[in-house]
């Protein structure tokens, strides 16, 4: 894995394309729905095109042609395609790589939305899903195995997959990893041999609480097939989001480095207090993939999960904080607090939420850009509410 950082100068200074006059250098926003075509033959292969930028906004725009620019670069890949959230990425990548009768495997931990896609729609394709615990992912593949679907680090619980380990199991699959936690400055799962990257922009890409948007990353040929698709469903990332998108994507290293040292000094208070029975946290010696966490990410984020005593006593620690607040999503500039069980996977009952490792005593952290010792104060005084 290379371990140099993502170029903050590419970041700085993305290509623009060249206007009367001087250059602008910021990229203006284009907000419009569609573009005059030249009176000539140029204009049917404007509208045969993989991703045209000034065709049509469902099938692209100028401000998301610059953002997919910058996100190929991040993630090492030949392409990028720029949807309107997470899960716009998640079936754009899975829908363009599945056909009936289909194997796939996936792992048991992931998102809630993700969970719906695998275990109720694909197989109402009549998409075959086996469902198997992520560290037993490389050992169930088949020979018959057309996909491998995986997502590490897991949400909420900081679990990994060994991406080597799957691709060397699965020669001959398409395996498709979800990098939203890690991102590209942690890991980036092309160089581990995973065919397509799909994130959630919506989180530390974009890094400031107010776009939601998805990517998905890989080769020219397969971000051509999940192009197709999303032109047909219209997950459309519109050119404000997309401007937003790139305007964050430029502070993203700088972003991240502070995330990866905070997120690590908070799970060490937290594995370190009385009233914490476990801490889920990849930086920690403790973390039981500790050793694939060191080989397989540059850094390990800024995303933990932390047990309390009972159910009762984390919606007591939830209520008591103060800076962090009790939201939904991660990645932002705001330290979040969240109750995985009643409201990221309010979706899944309760057998589901078992197999995925979401304890009911379970509370997320997503360590936002705040004062480190800030954030350690607010927690201190939240734990205190519960009785040890």
């Amino acid at each position: 894995m290379d371990n140099a950082p993502p170029s903050m100068t590419r970041l700085l200074h993305p290509h623009v394309a060249p206007q009367p006059g001087g250059t602008p250098l910021v990229t203006p926003i284009h907000q419009t729905s569609t573009y005059e075509l030249p009176r000539t033959a140029e204009a049917a292969q404007i509208a045969a095109a993989v991703a045209p930028g000034g065709y049509y906004t469902r099938y692209g725009s100028p401000n998301a042609r610059e953002a997919e620019a910058m996100l190929a670069d991040l993630d090492g890949a030949e392409a990028a395609l720029l949807v309107g959230s997470g899960m716009a990425a998640v079936s754009a990548a899975l829908l363009s790589t599945v056909a009936a009768g289909d194997d796939v495997l996936a792992q048991r931990s992931h998102y809630t939305g993700t969970l719906t896609l695998l275990g109720t729609m694909l197989p109402a394709f009549g998409v075959g899903v086996r469902l198997v615990p992520q560290e037993d992912l490389a050992a169930a593949v088949r020979p018959s195995t057309r996909v491998v679907y995986v997502e590490t680090p897991s949400n909420p619980t900081m679990t990994l997959t060994d991406l080597a380990a799957v691709r060397a199991a699965a020669p001959d699959a398409v395996i498709i990893a979800d990098n939203t936690f890690a991102t590209p400055y942690n890991t980036r799962p092309l160089e581990f041999g995973v065919d397509l990257v799909v994130q959630s922009a919506t989180k530390y890409l974009n890094g400031h609480s107010d776009v939601t948007a998805g990517v998905v990353t890989g080769s020219a040929a397969l971000v051509a097939k999940a192009w197709e698709t999303a032109r047909v469903l219209g997950p459309v990332c519109h050119p404000f989001e997309a401007w937003l998108l790139a305007r964050g994507l430029k502070t993203f290293p700088l972003r991240m480095a502070r995330h990866n040292a905070s997120g690590l000094a908070v799970a060490e208070f937290l594995a370190a207090h009385p009233a914490v029975r476990a801490v889920h946290h990849p930086g920690l010696p403790g973390h039981p993939q500790h050793d694939l966490a060191v080989r397989q990410m540059r850094g390990f984020g800024g995303m933990l999960a932390f047990t309390v005593a009972d159910a009762e006593s984390a919606v007591r620690v939830l209520r008591a904080t103060r800076l962090c607040r009790n939201a939904v999503s991660l990645g932002g500039p705001e330290t979040l607090i969240t109750h995985p069980a009643s409201l990221v996977f309010a979706h899944q009952s309760p057998e589901e939420l078992s197999a995925s490792g979401v304890d009911p005593a379970m509370l997320r952290l997503s360590v936002g850009l705040e004062e480190p010792q800030d954030i350690l104060a607010d927690l201190a005084e939240a734990l205190s509410t519960v009785d040890r």
